[in-house]
C-alpha cells in the first residue's frame, strides 16, 4: 500500500501486524530531534555531560521517540489518519550507533473507525519504547 493512500477501517482487522520499521540511531538523529523539539537538556546533545551522568553517550529524548512512534503508525495507516491518543512507556535508552526496530499489532477496532495499535521499539539493550497508539480511519466500505 502506498503511503499516499490512507487505509480505511474496513481494511484493518484485529491481529494485523505492521511492517517492521528499522531506524538507525545516530548522534545527528538524537541531537537534531532534541533541537527540533526545543529540548536543551545536556544529556541529549553533550556527550561529556551525558557521560558525567553515568550514560555512555547522548540519549534520545521523549519527544523524538513520540515522533518515531507516530511515524511508524502513520506510515502504515496513511496521511489522512487522525491520531487520537498516544501512550508510551520508555525503557532502554537509544544511543548513537544502535538500531531501533519498530513493530506493531492492531489490538482493537471499534465501529466508529477507531483502532488501537500496540507498538514496541527495541534496540540492542531491550525495549526502548512500548505503548499504544489510537487512530481514527475513514470508514470505507
Amino acid at each position: 500500500m502506498s503511503t499516499r493512500t490512507t487505509r480505511t477501517a474496513a481494511d484493518v482487522n484485529v491481529g494485523d501486524t505492521l511492517p517492521e520499521l528499522v531506524i538507525d540511531i545516530t548522534a545527528t538523529t538524537i541531537v537534531g530531534g532534541a533541537l527540533a523539539t526545543r529540548d536543551f537538556t545536556p544529556a541529549h546533545h553533550d556527550r561529556a555531560y551525558a557521560q558525567s551522568q553515568g550514560l555512555s553517550d547522548v540519549i534520545m529524548n521523549t519527544m523524538t521517540t513520540n515522533g518515531f512512534v507516530s511515524r511508524f503508525v502513520t506510515d502504515w495507516t496513511g496521511p489522512d489518519t487522525i491520531i487520537k491518543g498516544l501512550s508510551i512507556k520508555l525503557g532502554a535508552p537509544n544511543y548513537p550507533g544502535d538500531t531501533m526496530k519498530m513493530t506493531g499489532t492492531v489490538a482493537a477496532k471499534n465501529d466508529d473507525g477507531t483502532i488501537t495499535i500496540d507498538v514496541v521499539g527495541a534496540n540492542s539493550w531491550g525495549d526502548h519504547v512500548s505503548g499504544t497508539v489510537t487512530v481514527t480511519l475513514p470508514a470505507g466500505t
